[in-house]
């Protein structure tokens, strides 16, 4: 008898939901902004098409000016309560109407270089590892002044790849400093991506847990998922990630996208 054929495995059903509201403290009204010719909003949506894994996306936002926006550019939209707390209360709103779906990705309005690699490289986490709730990705820190920022969110995790903590402070602390820990071929430091992928129904039964001591602290919502005894798989890319808060940000964004 020849050898029995290999089980296939069937991909999960997957979709990425990006959060997307008007309000930003230190660049007003950014996700509206089009210096470029397109505004950021369109920028990350057309970002996650590139991403081959999930069956669709869509924005989930509570103002009209960004529902307008997103059907201007024939993008999928949803408009979602403002009275939603957070980016994963928004995400979790468009969930409860995705039954079918088994994973749904958190993707941040403000990541408009995120490529569709990393997207799938986080759902396929989920997909490989049935135990895990949930992963996100991580990314090389090569700067001390980047290592030492607070906005700089960094990461450690244990050989599996599940995280052991998330904080703004510099994690691992070296006792010693050597210059070398930038460099080394292992990469000593790692900052945080925020883009994140949830099984569905763990996602659902986050949204309505309360913040944790540790969350509240370092004003970090995924360490509400690790205070309840849950593992993050983190994914490691090997680019850099250029989130957008400040009009610094922006402008040194519009500069690559001229550049190209």
């Amino acid at each position: 008898m020849g050898e029995p054929a290999p089980r296939l495995r069937i991909r999960s059903t997957s979709y990425i939901v990006i959060p997307a509201r008007l309000g930003s403290t230190r660049l007003p009204r950014k996700l509206l902004r089009r210096d470029t010719g397109k505004t950021l909003i369109q920028h990350t949506y057309e970002a996650a098409l590139e991403a081959t894994l999930p069956s669709g996306v869509c924005v989930a936002t509570d103002h009209g000016e960004i529902f307008n926006e997103v059907r201007s550019f024939g993008g999928e939209v949803c408009m979602t309560s403002p009275a939603a707390p957070s980016g994963t209360d928004r995400v979790a709103e468009v969930a409860r109407q995705l039954a079918d779906v088994d994973i749904v990705v958190n993707l941040q309005g403000d990541e408009p270089e995120l490529s569709g690699e990393a997207i799938d490289l986080a759902i396929s986490l989920l997909e490989q590892n049935p135990e895990a709730a949930m992963s996100t990705l991580a990314t090389p820190i090569r700067s001390r002044q980047q290592l030492e920022d607070p906005a700089c969110v960094k990461v450690v995790f244990d050989h599996r790849g599940r995280a052991l903590y998330f904080s703004r402070s510099t994690i691992p602390f070296p006792r010693s400093w050597d210059d070398a820990l930038l460099s080394r071929d292992a990469p000593a430091f790692y900052q945080h991506i925020g883009l994140y992928a949830y099984r569905r129904r763990f996602l659902l039964q986050l949204a309505s847990m309360p913040p944790s001591r540790l969350e509240k602290l370092e004003k970090l919502e995924q360490l509400r998922v690790l205070e309840a005894g849950y593992a993050i798989l983190v994914g490691v890319v090997q680019e850099p990630s250029f989130g957008i808060d400040t009009p610094e940000d922006y402008c040194a964004f519009v500069q690559r996208y001229r550049g190209r």
